[in-house]
């Protein structure tokens, strides 16, 4: 199992397929087997797929925080470093479309295309969320693991899925539950994620933007998306119905999109 190393961080990595580089960065308190739907549909479609465990999570190490986005935007670098990769499209989400964002802002030659799902460029672009689902996402640092991924589904995925496509849910939930967060690195991921702030940063990039979000997202309200493809010039902003933070489950055929969006640039 490869790893890189930043400061003295270990950071696990793994990858599959060949041709064009993408890395994979996944949101809070989730590690790369969050990505287990999307990855096999990228390297299918022709892409070298990279992804890793965020600071804190899964099998990288989880020093005490703070964290911040820009601290793990530098560590997406170091996978791209361990892989001996100039250059990758980034694809983000949640959490991991704010690390995506700030490496295309710290690394600008680093990032082919960007793919911003389900997130936001925070400060006065950023809209949060209810003050409910916030007041939860604090909550859910405090509860045993497999009692936060269960009480997280009514956010995590649309009244379709739960209705209709529960082995859905189920599969995804024994995928986190592989590698569970623990409460104080959780704590210091979600403190980095509503700390950040690159709106005003954000119209320099000059590379090919896609943001994706679900039109009935809670966690980040879909007006994020809109704002965030807003401010990024040429960015091309396309939101899907009937779902909500975890669109790949709730449509599988937003992956195909990306593939396909991938593939273009």
């Amino acid at each position: 199992m490869p790893f890189a190393e930043r400061d003295g961080v270990r950071l696990y990595w793994e990858e599959a397929g060949s041709g064009d580089p993408v890395l994979l960065v996944m949101g809070l308190g989730m590690n790369a087997t969050g990505w287990w739907r999307t990855i096999p549909v990228l390297a299918g479609a022709g892409f070298r797929v990279l992804a890793f465990d965020n600071r804190g999570v899964g099998r990288s190490d989880r020093p005490a925080g703070p964290y911040s986005v820009a601290m793990l935007a530098d560590d997406a670098v170091a996978i791209l470093d361990a892989a001996g990769l100039e250059r990758a499209h980034v694809y983000g989400i949640s959490l991991g479309g704010m690390i995506a964002q700030e490496v295309a802002l710290r690394h600008p030659a680093r990032v082919r295309a960007l793919v911003l799902g389900a997130t936001t460029a925070g400060g006065n672009l950023g809209v949060p969320a209810g003050e409910a689902t916030l007041a939860f996402f604090r909550r859910r640092g405090e509860m045993p693991a497999e009692e936060a991924v269960w009480a997280s589904v009514p956010y995590n995925y649309s009244p379709r899925t739960r209705r209709e496509h529960g082995d859905r849910i189920a599969e995804d939930i024994a995928q986190r539950l592989r590698y569970p967060i623990e409460p104080a690195p959780y704590l210091a991921q979600l403190e980095a994620a509503l700390g950040h702030d690159a709106g005003a940063r954000l119209g320099a990039l000059e590379l090919p933007t896609l943001v994706v979000h679900g039109e009935a997202d809670v966690m980040v309200p879909p007006v994020n998306g809109e704002r965030l493809a807003g401010v990024i010039p040429g960015a091309e902003h396309r939101t899907w119905p009937d779902t909500v933070h975890l669109y790949v489950t709730d449509e599988p055929a937003v992956d195909r999109h990306v593939a396909e969006w991938l593939r273009a640039r």
